[in-house]
């Protein structure tokens, strides 16, 4: 154990007097995280809207108002003739365009559907199908209303049978894009700090000729491997607490779960990125090869194939089954249950069982091909 903490020593004094690795394992992480809460969101308001209204009768306006108080749609501009709409999508100046023909308020006043057209920008796929959705949504319920209205002026009810459809969101009713992000951003952020830091920590010794005095001191090559990344598991766990401190207070992410639960899977998965550094080490002739490859296999993964951003059942079979290779696919399960669900051991016991697995088989990898190569 003097060994050990010898090595871990050793390490930590070249961190600290090492400004730009400060920088990089410190500061980075915290600007990343607010960049991609803040920058990247999946929340959709104030759509830009250009009205076409040709039948200027007070149902088209009460429509358009409608839609310019729903906070969904967001009216920048009122076209006078057809041939202005190709115009306004080329220059990219809104994203729908809403089209009320003549005969809109005939209609409703009559008691048929008022013909409404809306066309949407597909450039931007996101938009168009919520826009598509809140438009949708909108016009059933200013259909809905405006029969309730002339029902009420007639003295007459209208038939009450049908279905009733009460829709709740569990567990982020507010569809805050923050709560999804934030506990994921945990999983990335840890992910690229520890592998790719791990990664470079030995390549660095072979590099500067100092690996082999290592090995040939009567410092044993698991005492070394462990000195050298225990530094490194003390700062991820700083990072875990400083990114989830942030997200609860100024992202205000709801956290319903164990903090012993959270701590023990996050420990685990440290082991794991670890293990993972230590493995692209023992392999890596060089910085350059040794960042390339950590970011391979750290990034790449946690970011596209662990569900931080979409879905992992909507990936080709073949990618979802690459996904178990890496640890990222099962802490991002963990962090957003017990974030956002409040999820215990007896939901997450598969995955924490998983990192569990996995943290051996890295760690004993890695030794044998140390061992190899040396």
């Amino acid at each position: 154990m003097r060994r050990i903490l010898a090595i871990a020593r050793k390490e930590f004094l070249h961190i600290i007097r090492d400004k730009r690795t400060l920088v990089a394992v410190l500061v980075m992480p915290l600007l990343q995280l607010f960049l991609f809460a803040y920058a990247v969101s999946f929340d959709v308001k104030d759509i830009p809207t250009a009205v076409l209204d040709q039948d200027h009768s007070a149902f088209s306006r009460q429509y358009v108002n409608v839609l310019q108080q729903s906070n969904y749609f967001k009216i920048t501009q009122n076209l006078v003739a057809m041939n202005q709409v190709d115009g306004v999508f080329d220059r990219s100046e809104d994203v729908a365009v809403v089209i009320l023909p003549p005969g809109f308020g005939d209609a409703v006043t009559a008691g048929r559907p008022g013909p409404v057209q809306v066309l949407i920008d597909g450039a931007e796929p996101n938009s168009a199908q919520l826009g598509q959705a809140y438009a949708t949504g909108l016009s059933r319920v200013y259909g809905s209303r405006v029969a309730v209205e002339q029902a009420d002026a007639k003295g007459i009810s209208l038939p009450s049978g049908g279905l009733s459809m009460l829709a709740r969101v569990w567990y982020n009713p507010e569809g805050s894009s923050s709560a999804f992000l934030v506990p994921g951003l945990i999983v990335l952020l840890l992910t690229i700090t520890t592998v790719q830091q791990t990664a470079n920590t030995l390549v660095r010794e072979k590099e500067q000729g100092t690996y082999e005095q290592l090995v040939v001191s009567p410092i044993r090559r698991i005492e070394l491997m462990v000195g050298k990344v225990l530094p490194w598991a003390g700062i991820a766990a700083l990072q875990v607490v400083v990114i989830s401190g942030i997200g609860l207070i100024v992202f205000r992410i709801p956290f319903r779960g164990s903090v012993a639960l959270f701590a023990l899977s996050s420990v685990l998965f440290v082991i794991c990125a670890l293990g993972l550094g230590l493995l692209v080490s023992a392999r890596a002739s060089s910085i350059e090869t040794a960042n390339q490859l950590a970011m391979m296999i750290s990034f790449l993964p946690a970011f596209m194939l662990s569900g931080f951003i979409f879905p992992l059942s909507s990936i080709p079979p073949v990618l979802q089954f690459v996904s178990y290779l890496f640890p990222a696919r099962y802490f991002m399960v963990i962090t957003r249950t017990i974030f956002l669900k409040g999820g215990g051991f007896d939901v997450l016991w598969p995955q924490i069982a998983a990192l569990a697995v996995y943290a051996v088989v890295m760690l004993v990898l890695s030794s044998l091909l140390y061992r190899e190569r040396a």
